[in-house]
């Protein structure tokens, strides 16, 4: 069977406003990121050398993206839906074959408090200014 785990989180902010502060995260949030011409986001993560590229289409409210590193690869689909004023973003996270059920389960508690922390960036009433 494979493990999955679906994290929804209410945003207080548009969802067109939730999309383009999500695609520059990155940028802000990494230390010496850096993205190169194809989209790849490549930094040195909790997991060594680690890269991210998002597959995005702003109309339909879709930010999947891909994340390497040298223990696994994920690919993560990401949906933001609007709520009139507020937005949720969905994300469902599927266990790479790479990571044992233990390894699946330490990263998810790390997903979980980066979940936490886009939440509040997301909400700041000054982001990236």
């Amino acid at each position: 069977m494979i493990r999955t785990r679906t994290i929804s989180i209410a945003v207080n902010r548009k969802a067109g406003d939730v999309f383009d502060i999500l695609l520059q995260l990155p940028s802000k949030i990494l230390p010496n990121v850096k993205i190169n011409s194809e989209g790849w986001w490549s930094f040195i993560g909790s997991y060594g050398k680690s890269k991210l590229k998002f597959d995005q289409n702003k109309s339909l409210g879709i930010l999947d993206h891909r994340y390497i590193d040298h223990e696994s690869s994920w690919n993560i689909p990401m949906r933001i839906i609007s709520n009139g004023a507020s937005s949720e973003v969905i994300i469902t996270i599927k266990k790479p074959k790479q990571l044992t059920d233990m390894q699946f389960d330490h990263r998810m508690c790390e997903i979980s408090s980066v979940v936490t922390s886009m939440k509040d960036i997301l909400e700041s009433e000054n982001v990236f200014n």
